[in-house]
């Protein structure tokens, strides 16, 4: 028997399959089967990322080798999704002001 994977909405263990859907019996939320959950980003709220979408900072960050940081409310324009990321950072963007960053997807919220 094959192990069930975890629910992306909730993250609960208890899923089970429908046809080609997964299904979270905590939450209900179903999922295609054939779709990898690793490769799909959220924001801080669950929306789903995509290259090329708008962001806003929802939390003041510092800045590694900056005195400066980047303000929470900041709007980050045309966003590329790194899927391999094995830092954490899995947004590669411009940021006016700061350059070129990479940012974490759990402190971004879709514009």
């Amino acid at each position: 028997m094959s192990e069930m994977p975890n629910c992306p909405s909730c993250n609960s263990e208890y899923t089970y399959e429908n046809m080609d859907l997964f299904v979270c019996s905590q939450c209900a939320y179903e999922w295609n089967k054939e779709e990898d959950s690793n490769d799909v980003i959220k924001d801080a709220h669950g929306n789903v990322l995509n290259d090329g979408d708008s962001v806003i900072v929802i939390k003041d960050l510092k800045v590694k080798g900056s005195s400066s940081s980047v303000k929470k409310g900041t709007k980050v324009k045309s966003i590329k999704l790194i899927h391999d990321a094995s830092d954490g950072h899995d947004i590669d963007c411009k940021i006016d002001g700061f350059g070129a960053m990479k940012l974490k997807s759990e402190f971004v919220k879709k514009a």
